[in-house]
This record gives C-alpha cells, sequence and structure tokens, in this order.
C-alpha cells in the first residue's frame, strides 16, 4: 500500500537530527562520557572528520525534510572544533547552496576548551548558537572533567566563554548533574549567574554499569524498547549505576532549590530548559524536549559516515537504522523499526505511571533510565521517577498562576512579587513539594 505523503510529513514535521561530524573523537577524556567508547563501532576506521560527500548529502536531505520555513542544525560530538573553523566553514556554504529560501541556523556544542578569538569571529559573523559544557564552579567541574593528560580544564573553559561574551556570541550552558554537584544546587546555579549566563540546561547524569556476568570491558546498553515485552530489566535491589550518576531523588531535589531561587528573582532574566519546558506543557501544549513527549523517534542521531541512528542515546548496532548514502533520511526516520521504537515510549509505561498524577509533564522521561521496577513488579519504571514526581508536584501551584498570567496577556515574571510576599515555611511544617516531609529535612535541608 502506499504511503500517504501528508501522513507521513505530519509525522516528520519535528524531525531533528544530532550530527556528529567527527564522531566520538574528543580532547578530553570526561569520567562519566558514554560516547568515547564509540569508536569500538568503527574498529577498521581511521579518519573521523565526516567527509564532503557526505556532509553535503546530509545537509540536502536534512533541508528538504523540514517543512518549516526555518531549519536549525545540530552538530555536536566527541569534540566538533577540533575539525577546525574552516571545516565549519564548508557547512554554512554548503547551507547557502541548498537552504531553498529557507533560513538556516545553526548550534555547536563544545567542550569550549578550543575556542580561540579566530572561532569566535566565525560563530558571531555565522549567527551560531553555542553550548557550552561546564558543570559548575572549578572544584566541581573539574572533578570529572578533565583532559586526556589528566589535567583540569576549568580555566581553558572560563576563558572561552569570556571569549563569546567579548565577541556577543549567543552561548548557552549545559551542565551534567552528577552525584557531587548534584549536592549543591545554589552554589551551581548562583555561579551561572555570576558570570552571565543566561539560558542553562540541567542533564542529569544516570549510567549503568554492566551486569555481573558481562565483561568488565562491555557498555550496558539502555532498556531495549523495540525489543520482547519480556525484559531483563533490572529489579531496583538489583540495578547497579556509576559513582558518579546522580541519586534517584537527587537531581529533583536539585531542580526544586534552584527553581525556588528563580521563582523569586529570575524569572524572565534567566531561562533554565526544564522550567521554561515545563511552563509550556502546563499552558496545554506538546512538550518541546524530547524526555517528556509522549512518543519519541523524531530525534535521531547521524555519525560521522551517515549512520543514521534512532536516539543519541541507542548508538548500538540494533538500533541503527541504514545510512543516508544509500537510503534517503526520510525513509529511515519513517521506517516501522524506528515509528516502533518512538511509540513504544507510551506504550510500554507501566500501570503506575499511567496512574500518576503528574503523568501528564513527565511521560515517562527518557527511556534510556527506564530501567527499575515499579513496587508491583512491573518492568520499565524510570530510574528518576522520585525526581520527577517530587519536582513536578513542587512546581505545580506557581506553574498554574503563570499560566493564569499568561492567559491574561501579562508576563510570567509578575509571579515574583508575590511568591516574595509568601511567608517561608516552618521548619517543621509540610515541605511544599509535596514529599510528606518536613521542610527541614526536605527541601529546607538543600536550601
Amino acid at each position: 500500500m502506499p504511503v500517504n505523503w501528508s501522513d507521513r510529513r505530519s509525522r516528520l514535521r519535528a524531525l531533528h537530527v544530532m550530527a556528529k561530524p567527527i564522531g566520538p573523537i574528543c580532547n578530553l577524556d570526561c569520567s562519566y562520557c558514554f560516547y568515547l567508547d564509540k569508536t569500538r563501532l568503527y574498529p577498521d576506521h581511521r579518519r573521523w572528520a565526516m567527509d564532503d560527500a557526505v556532509l553535503e548529502e546530509f545537509i540536502r536531505q536534512y533541508i528538504e525534510a523540514q517543512e518549516a520555513p526555518e531549519v536549525n542544525f545540530a552538530w555536536q560530538g566527541g569534540e566538533p572544533t577540533l575539525l577546525g573553523v574552516r571545516y565549519f566553514q564548508r557547512v554554512v556554504e554548503l547551507q547557502q547552496r541548498h537552504a531553498r529560501g529557507k533560513r538556516i541556523t545553526n548550534a555547536l556544542q563544545t567542550n569550549g576548551t578550543l575556542l580561540d578569538d579566530a572561532w569566535c569571529r566565525f560563530l558571531y559573523e555565522n549567527a551560531f548558537l553555542v553550548g557550552i559544557s561546564l558543570d559548575g564552579p572549578r572544584e566541581l567541574h573539574d572533578a570529572y572533567r578533565k583532559d586526556k593528560q589528566g589535567r583540569p580544564t576549568f580555566d581553558r573553559v572560563m576563558q572561552s566563554i569570556e571569549r563569546l561574551q567579548r565577541h556577543h556570541v549567543e552561548f548557552n550552558i549545559l551542565t551534567v548533574v552528577n552525584r557531587l554537584n548534584g549536592q549543591q544546587p545554589l552554589e551551581v546555579y548562583r555561579f551561572f549567574r555570576r558570570i552571565g549566563a543566561r539560558y542553562l540546561q540541567f542533564i542529569p547524569l544516570v549510567e549503568r554499569l554492566p551486569d555481573a556476568e558481562a565483561e568488565a570491558s562491555d557498555l550496558p546498553e539502555p532498556h531495549a524498547l523495540a525489543g520482547p515485552a519480556t525484559s531483563s530489566v533490572q529489579s531496583v535491589q538489583e540495578a547497579r549505576v556509576t559513582d558518579w550518576s546522580v541519586e534517584p531523588e537527587q537531581y529533583g531535589a536539585f531542580l526544586c532549590a534552584i527553581y525556588d531561587e528563580w521563582i523569586k528573582r529570575d524569572v524572565g532574566t534567566i531561562f533554565v530548559q526544564a522550567f521554561d519546558v515545563a511552563l509550556g506543557i502546563w499552558a496545554g501544549n506538546p512538550a518541546s524536549l524530547c524526555v517528556f513527549a509522549e512518543t519519541c523517534g523524531a530525534s535521531l542521531a547521524m555519525e560521522h559516515n551517515g549512520d543514521i541512528y534512532a536516539c543519541d542515546h541507542y548508538v548500538y548496532p540494533e538500533y541503527r537504522l541504514g545510512n543516508l548514502m544509500s537510503t534517503s533520511m526520510i525513509d529511515l526516520a519513517d521506517s516501522e523499526q524506528q515509528r516502533s521504537f518512538g511509540s513504544a515510549k507510551r506504550d510500554r509505561l507501566p500501570e503506575c505511571c499511567r496512574r500518576c498524577p503528574v503523568l501528564f509533564a513527565c511521560r515517562g522521561e527518557c527511556p534510556k533510565h527506564r530501567f527499575m521496577s515499579s513496587p508491583n513488579g512491573e518492568d520499565g519504571l524510570n530510574y528518576l521517577c522520585p525526581s520527577y514526581k517530587r519536582f513536578f508536584t513542587h512546581i505545580d501551584p506557581t506553574m498554574r498562576d503563570m499560566v493564569r498570567l499568561l492567559e491574561r496577556g501579562r508576563a510570567p515574571a509578575e509571579i515574583m512579587s508575590s511568591v516574595q510576599r509568601l511567608p517561608a515555611p516552618g521548619r517543621n511544617d509540610p515541605c511544599r513539594c509535596g514529599s510528606g516531609r518536613k521542610y527541614k529535612r526536605c527541601c529546607g535541608a538543600i536550601s
């Protein structure tokens, strides 16, 4: 039966590809990086830069695949700046060649250690949005983010941020929330405010250890969404994660502490991705971040040789969809394999999730983290479930207030005056986050 093109276009309207033009190659050796090991997918490979033929075909197909008048490219790694400015000048040239009247924008995620003035001039002149990986103040950042020689990287990153600011390059901060910096949310947040960062992303770090019977060198794969219903998901007692992974409740406490400071003084001046996405959801819009969407499958990853994978967190042989040099990106994204992968996020939710009052906001979060058992023994509960229950319950009253402001045509920032007038909870009062604990043993302990 022929495919209905309009239906297909509707499904793929939000198609997004994270391009890795240098694959997993990086100049750093961060303790928690899950991507460095992807070199094992290409054992005979020697040249990691995406060659010109693949680059042009990707740019051409990606622009053609988008219905919207604006097309956003996302470049990641590894470390894409290892390719040099000249490589990305070629990227811009090819985008202009194939733009077909559409506006092209670019986002570049970098560890920030290689940005000199030449890079910053190029990024400004071509309106690149730059994501800088920074995990907080010096002692928190340098704990895990070191180079190949084991040297700290904080000073180099801060020098790059100063250059970006001097050259007026737009940037945001991507922070990996781990077990260490997760203990100091306000120190992290206030540091970013102090250095003039206005756009913040806080990404929870959850990495499983290999099963006991597996080889020590093997990396554990995420929960097999598209596999049989009877998976070998570990129970709560058996689940093993790395020492630097954030703890199940810690991430929620981290977000709540930052939210409480943000809602009092920074609404409209500092933009935290998790809070912006939540406000959109409370306003009745579809989630603008894939982890909180009902289904997934529209955010693909592309390796340096044109291989397309189901997702950046599922770059494993069984989730390889094909190669864009032999099969079009549209066909790969619309394949039965990828559609099954995307709908499994919704269809495999445990019963306790389906009854959860914050399901509308959480949607089970990222399938990569669904390796726990529910209280009644069902597979597929998210490791971070306690965090999301706590966070989304905590922000519900003020989110509703901000939505009401928006409905009246007023700015959400007006909420700050009313929040500042609220009396502080007593130490022995029930915590407002809904945890059931006393304030002094919950959010009060963090603040």
